[in-house]
């Protein structure tokens, strides 16, 4: 197996979600989904009764923005994705603008936080929190 390839599959969750007979894939690192858990846990919520919500709003400094919350209850315009330890929402609006992005983290020196790679996406601005198409 191609080393590379084998490191890539290790290093995130791969995420799909059924949509229209396609599948749309979302990544999260390790360190994110660690600290997606590390997040709930202090604030008191449970991974089997709580949900990572992630969405796209309009705003923000390139026009559109993430966010990513977290949430008691699923709408009937959310797209439920459970993998074996986490249960993520998404709402149907913001499944096209969110397909195959990573969602990373880091506490390092040149930053902290959630940091989302989006493919599609024509400009982002530095803070890598808001994007244009």
């Amino acid at each position: 197996m191609n080393e590379k390839y084998y490191s890539y599959v290790h290093f995130f969750y791969i995420m799909y979600l059924f949509k229209k007979n396609n599948y749309i894939m979302i990544s999260i690192s390790k360190e994110a989904k660690n600290k997606l858990f590390s997040l709930m846990k202090k604030e008191g919520l449970s991974q089997d009764n709580s949900f990572v919500r992630i969405g796209v709003k309009d705003g923000g400094c390139s026009g559109m923005s993430y966010e990513l919350t977290f949430d008691d209850k699923k709408k009937e315009i959310d797209q439920l994705f459970n993998d074996e330890t986490m249960k993520i929402l998404i709402d149907k609006n913001s499944l096209p603008y969110l397909e195959d992005i990573i969602l990373d983290y880091s506490d390092g020196l040149n930053g902290k936080g959630f940091y989302f790679k989006n493919p599609k996406a024509k400009h982002t601005c530095g803070c890598g929190k808001s994007f244009s198409l």
